[in-house]
């Protein structure tokens, strides 16, 4: 059974074990450790068992949080000096490795990832919070003399950037550890107060990290994680007091959002799933080693997993032996056992959905080369499935985004088919090309309507030390450090009139 190991230290301090051995965890709300009569029962994908409970909590408790934070909490933390806000970051960093283990166990039980992927993404938050001075580096602001222009004549200006107040962060299932510090980061080193609406599916990681930023010193009034389903978020979203709506996940919850939002700023990082070109000119097996990575890194429940591949002809056949090769390698399991490198679905729902999109890719034409099966409620095979390109644009996982590792081989006969396929498709986050040919790679890049192009290698953001972010249905904004800075601060610019004061004297 997946049952959720006690935490350790001070970590203890935030649930109660319950008869039956499941943790009931309060969450936390402008410096309050609140629970509520109401629990929410969240369960593994390992085999759907309850590991845990949270608050649910109501719109009044939320609205209290919100008034809290725009009171108080955004002062606070604009009042905190940039300086002791990196120190709380970089003391962060230090508990987050403290408690490393509690936190692999959670992601272990809670996503269904091997302890080696679970490990990476505590080592990509720790690091996200260590870089955060390069962040700081999109705070400065300008200096604007006023002799270029008649009309300013004998002033100056300054432009400056400021918080916008409160940041809602809404993260998704798949990164409940990484996508909270990292829009943790970016909000805060700019001086905005943080409201987080975790994922339902795996809300712990980001209640405990609430805990180390207590223990950390951030200030407490400028910090909420509000454990609220998402289908009572709308009052929320739309509340004015909030300046700012950072969501990563699908495209219809950003439109929706967006559209019942208003007014504010948004970073949107939504539906993706990435096209691998793979040029005549490639190395197949390495080709194959990297995209088959792709695809099924964390069961292909990423943003930027691999889901097509546009191959030319002179390499195809060589190419799809290898894929195959290498896919058999993958397997499938438990993650807590030894040698399983690909475990669980999220939940149920999405595998049912993997079902549908094999049925309509062979009812279209489509030969399944590797994989297909369902292995159990929450697993799966990993899936390669052969199309003709006249075919492809007819298929379901064409024309939607099928969050697991399920992909698509073609072939075509130049760059040019690849690269107009790939453009097809609603989404646009990135595309990954493989090949030599240093003329049909700049053609590639310039063409291709994607946020990022990765040469030689398959999609992953990583920390974000280079920006990411998508085009079309894949978004709006861009995360990365330094880069997401823009989208949750304001410009402000400062005139200073000196006329007659003999400051200058012009010719």
């Amino acid at each position: 059974m997946a049952k959720l190991k006690e935490l350790s230290g001070e970590l203890r301090e935030i649930y109660t074990v319950n008869s039956d051995e499941v943790l009931s965890f309060k969450t936390y709300i402008a410096g309050i450790w609140t629970s509520t009569k109401d629990l929410e029962e969240v369960k593994s994908p390992i085999d759907l068992e309850v590991y845990a409970k949270v608050p649910k909590l109501n719109y009044e408790i939320v609205d209290m949080a919100l008034q809290t934070l725009y009171r108080k909490g955004r002062w606070e933390i604009r009042d905190m000096p940039g300086e002791k806000r990196l120190k709380v970051f970089h003391t962060l960093a230090s508990l987050l490795e403290k408690f490393r283990q509690d936190f692999v166990n959670v992601l272990v039980i809670g996503n269904g990832k091997t302890p080696s992927a679970a490990n990476g993404e505590v080592n990509a938050a720790i690091e996200r919070l260590e870089r955060a001075d390069l962040d700081v580096r999109k705070l400065y602001g300008e200096y604007v003399p006023g002799d270029w222009s008649t009309e300013s004549l004998e002033a100056e200006a300054i432009v400056r950037r400021e918080p916008l107040g409160i940041v809602l962060a809404i993260t998704p299932f798949n990164y409940p550890l990484f996508d909270v510090v990292n829009k943790f980061v970016y909000s805060t080193v700019a001086g905005n107060a943080f409201v987080l609406k975790p994922a339902s599916a795996t809300p712990l990681p980001a209640i405990m990290f609430a805990k180390l930023a207590e223990m950390a010193g951030f200030p407490k009034e400028a910090l909420a994680v509000i454990t609220v389903p998402g289908k009572e978020m709308d009052k929320i979203v739309q509340d004015k007091r909030i300046g700012v709506i950072s969501l990563t996940g699908s495209t219809e919850t950003g439109e929706q959002v967006m559209k019942i939002g208003g007014i504010k700023q948004y970073v949107m990082e939504l539906g993706g799933g990435d096209s691998a070109l793979v040029m005549a000119d490639a190395d197949p097996k390495v080709s194959a080693q990297k995209i088959v990575t792709g695809i099924t890194s964390y069961s292909g429940q990423r943003c930027d997993s691999i889901k097509f591949v546009f191959a030319e002809e002179p390499i195809y056949d060589k190419l799809k032996e290898n894929l195959v090769e290498e896919l058999r390698k993958v397997k499938v399991g438990d993650p807590r056992q030894d040698g399983v490198t690909m475990g669980p679905v999220i939940d149920p729902k999405t595998v049912d959905e993997f079902e549908f999109a094999v049925k309509d890719a062979v009812s279209k034409g489509g030969a399944i080369l590797y994989g297909g099966k369902r292995l159990g409620a929450t697993y799966i095979e990993p899936t390669l499935i052969e199309i003709d390109k006249s075919k492809v644009k007819d298929l379901y996982l064409y024309k939607k985004e099928v969050f697991l590792s399920i992909a698509v081989l073609t072939q075509v006969s130049n760059i040019e088919e690849a690269i107009e396929l790939s453009n097809g498709r609603r989404y646009g986050l990135d595309a990954a090309l493989f090949g030599n040919d240093i003329n049909k790679i700049r053609k590639a890049v310039r063409m291709l309507e994607v946020g990022a192009v990765y040469i030689n290698e398959y999609p992953k953001h990583g920390i974000g030390y280079f920006p990411f972010g998508g085009r079309k249905d894949s978004g709006i904004g861009r995360e990365g450090i330094g880069y997401t800075i823009e989208y949750v601060t304001a410009y402000k610019t400062v005139v200073y009139n000196y006329k007659g004061k003999g400051i200058w004297e012009y010719l």
